[in-house]
């Protein structure tokens, strides 16, 4: 069983910046594929980052957002900049214990955080 706990959420201006973690629990961290979705009200779900060797983005937030994590510290960071008022959603983050390759899919993820929200004012 993988817990995993997301912080850092908040309200911002649009264009202003804030940094997402997430503490998992297990003792192979660094073996799993850790992801960031994101759900803004009466909208799907949507991938937005994630990370094993390689990092991956959503076109949306290619060139604003940063995945990167610390196994030292079983925790995976989301920084976003330039943040826009379309980047408004609660984000969640996920880990995939047994990688299949759809690293984009909610499906692929075995074990999800509660989420936290994101709010960016125009």
């Amino acid at each position: 069983q993988v817990q995993l706990v997301e912080s850092g959420g908040g309200l911002v201006q649009a264009g202003g910046s804030l940094r997402l973690s997430c503490a998992a629990s297990g003792r192979t961290f660094s073996s799993y594929v850790m992801g960031w979705f994101r759900q803004a009200p009466g909208k799907e779900r949507e991938f937005v980052a994630a990370i094993n060797r390689n990092t991956y983005y959503a076109d949306s937030v290619k060139g604003r957002f940063t995945i990167s994590r610390d196994n030292a510290k079983n925790t995976v960071y989301l920084q976003m900049n330039s943040l826009k008022p379309e980047d408004t959603a609660v984000y969640t983050c996920a880990a995939d214990v047994d990688y299949r390759g759809a690293y984009y899919q909610g499906y692929e993820y075995d074990y999800w955080g509660q989420g936290t929200q994101v709010t960016v004012s125009s």
